[in-house]
């Protein structure tokens, strides 16, 4: 990202980019940012657009042969063509017909770094992988809305609000742009204004619940889950929760295990990097074998209340009692 920052700033644009991985919301911003910087924002004659695994090879090279229309140059956009799955025949050698002023972002969730056209355009473009944030980029980024906004918030409250909410970084603009109008009088956003305004009683208590388990507290995690039931918390929504948070820490327990880094572990598992650490001293308590065991159990039991052999409160009620056993 900071090569296509240089990029802009210099005004050296290559002529071929691609913007790949599971971060959309910083996709679609330097999307935006690299188009911008080629063509005005409103001329629509020199900006095409095509999505979908259906877009025809010819249409795109015909478009890009042709000339700007009273501009330098002509972008074109194509988003999510599966190209970098299975590259159209010749499409690397029919590329290099363009005309200068011809320029094309590829924006792609998955790509394979085998494939033919995404090596051609390591060499003759620029590829650039927008994942899941670290905690150094998420603590800039949130200081940055917020000082955009003439406000400042406490790095625990940036932590809280992750944690809960996770990674994907259009959900936290989201979230923020709720605490910016909560917080309109205020000049610092706070840990309490985050739980007022984006996580919830219930969500909290759920949270808290995950952790009772997690360290062994049964009377406590019992209390909380009848806590969630008198907030009116469906019984299916805590059985959702329960079997992601114990997929997750069978995950980890896979990657620690392959000697992982905590980096590639958050993006794999789409958690906080910060939070990492709490997982794993989790996941280490048992073995990747049991934590099996337990994801199945719990959709044995989406199966058992859906088929109507248990019931949703009691099901659940099983499962928190067995999983918070002390070990």
């Amino acid at each position: 990202m900071k090569n296509i920052n240089k990029d802009i700033e210099t005004k050296q644009m290559k002529q071929f980019y691609l913007l790949f991985g599971s971060e959309d919301y910083l996709k679609g911003q330097y999307k935006k940012k690299i188009a911008t910087a080629l063509v005005p924002e409103e001329d629509n004659m020199n900006y095409n657009y095509y999505e979908g695994s259906g877009i025809n090879v010819r249409d795109v090279l015909e478009t890009g042969v042709t000339l700007p229309f009273f501009a330098d140059c002509r972008v074109i956009v194509l988003e999510n063509s599966g190209w970098f799955k299975k590259c159209p025949e010749e499409l690397d050698e029919q590329l290099k017909t363009l005309p200068d002023t011809t320029y094309i972002i590829f924006v792609e969730k998955d790509v394979d770094k085998r494939n033919r056209l995404y090596k051609w355009i390591g060499k003759n473009g620029y590829a650039a992988e927008m994942s899941t944030p670290d905690e150094k980029m998420l603590l800039t980024w949130v200081n940055g809305l917020c000082k955009a906004e003439g406000k400042q918030i406490a790095d625990e409250a940036i932590y809280y609000l992750v944690e809960h909410m996770g990674t994907d970084m259009m959900l936290l603009k989201n979230e923020m742009e709720k605490l910016f109008s909560y917080a309109q009088q205020k000049d610092i956003i706070t840990v309490q204004d985050v739980r007022e305004v984006c996580v919830g009683q219930a969500t909290d208590k759920m949270f808290d619940m995950l952790d009772a388990i997690g360290s062994g507290n049964q009377k406590k995690a019992l209390s909380l889950y009848h806590d969630l039931l008198a907030l009116r918390e469906p019984a299916m929504r805590v059985l959702y929760m329960l079997t992601r948070h114990f997929h997750i820490l069978m995950q980890i327990s896979a990657l620690v295990r392959d000697g992982k880094d905590n980096k590639t572990i958050a993006g794999a598992c789409g958690i906080p990097p910060f939070s990492v650490k709490k997982y794993a001293a989790q996941a280490s308590q048992y073995s990747y074998a049991k934590l099996k065991e337990m994801v199945e159990k719990c959709q044995q039991i989406d199966q058992g209340i859906k088929t109507g052999t248990v019931g949703d409160v009691v099901g659940v009620e099983l499962l928190i009692v067995e999983f918070s056993e002390k070990k």
